[in-house]
């Protein structure tokens, strides 16, 4: 999950102008809810469906999921998901759901079918150690986020309540800085690379708080481990194998490249020192190869590029390494 940016687009006018699908749902539902009648019936949300709006998720996400950088498309159709549930709230099951933002922009993220439907999934095992995480301690556990919506404050039941002050333990990538709450499990000797809540800003991650339960922010923040972190880590099912697998193959990718530019760095040193102008051309050129590669590297931390998050953390040590 990465940072991006929501006002890089504009909102799409299926939902903010007048007469349009947006506006009309909205009205309807204040009504449907205003009657009582009705209120305690099911309200058929539709406008967040729009055309529009999966356009402008698919060109602000780049495809992608927002949770996980899946490309989604090579797999199923786009899920429009609500940050905030629309219809129920999995955490209070007396909640009405969050009504008055089913069809608000701002509400709306790209979700692959695994990060967003709630289902049984092949993950960490909470009780092992690192040691036995990435030697591959797996179990089944529950992740999606479908409905899941844990706070921490006073959670918003009318639309005159303040959102604010809900303190939301999941992250959203177009409010929140994920990896300030998150980092990767990356080392080349095992290429297993795990979501970790983080601990204090520029410490290393710790594997601990990464299981299911209620609990779960608490047992973070026990210890020093981001609360929000964690809890997102475990509902969007960050860990669950088949997604570890496929960071684990870009990881390998890069790992194989880190050693050829070391590799081709070393030769062209030699080269270049050499007497014989034709040898030290050589050395150049593969001094040449060596910058495209490295460009590379970069490119494959470009936010469109899947798995950015977890490429830039590992950029960003190579080139600390690079450089020394």
């Amino acid at each position: 999950m990465r940072q991006v940016n929501r006002r890089d687009i504009p909102a799409p006018k299926a939902l903010t102008e007048d007469g349009r699908p947006g506006r009309n749902e909205l009205e309807r539902v204040r009504a449907h809810r205003a009657d009582p009648a009705t209120r305690d019936k099911s309200f058929s949300f539709k406008a967040y469906k729009h055309d529009e709006v999966k356009a402008a998720l698919e060109h602000l996400f780049h495809g992608k999921c927002a949770y996980c950088e899946t490309f989604y498309s090579a797999q199923a159709p786009v899920d429009v998901e609500h940050y905030r549930p629309k219809g129920a709230v999995a955490d209070d099951p007396e909640h009405p759901g969050y009504w008055w933002i089913a069809m608000d922009w701002d509400n709306l993220l790209p979700s692959c079918i695994d990060c967003n439907r709630r289902r049984k999934q092949q993950a960490p095992d909470p009780s092992a150690s690192l040691a036995e995480l990435v030697a591959g301690a797996m179990t089944d556990a529950k992740s999606g986020k479908k409905d899941v919506f844990p706070v921490g404050g006073t959670r918003a039941a009318r639309d005159t309540d303040a959102l604010e002050r809900e303190e939301a333990f999941l992250l959203d990538p177009c409010r929140d800085d994920p990896m300030e709450h998150i980092a990767f499990h990356l080392d080349p000797g095992d290429l297993w690379p795990l979501a970790l809540p983080k601990r204090a800003p520029g410490a290393a991650p710790a594997v601990a708080a990464l299981g299911d339960g209620a609990a779960i922010a608490d047992h973070a923040a026990a210890l020093d481990l981001s609360q929000r972190g964690a809890v997102s880590i475990q509902v969007y099912g960050l860990n669950r194998l088949g997604l570890v697998q496929d960071r684990a193959r870009v990881l390998k990718h890069l790992e194989f490249l880190r050693g050829l530019i070391f590799e081709i760095d070393a030769m062209a040193a030699d080269l270049e020192s050499h007497a014989d102008p034709a040898v030290r051309r050589v050395g150049r050129t593969l001094s040449a190869l060596s910058d495209r590669i490295v460009e590379e590297l970069r490119e494959m931390s470009d936010p469109a590029a899947p798995y950015s998050a977890m490429v830039r953390q590992w950029c960003d040590r190579f080139l600390e390494d690079l450089s020394a």
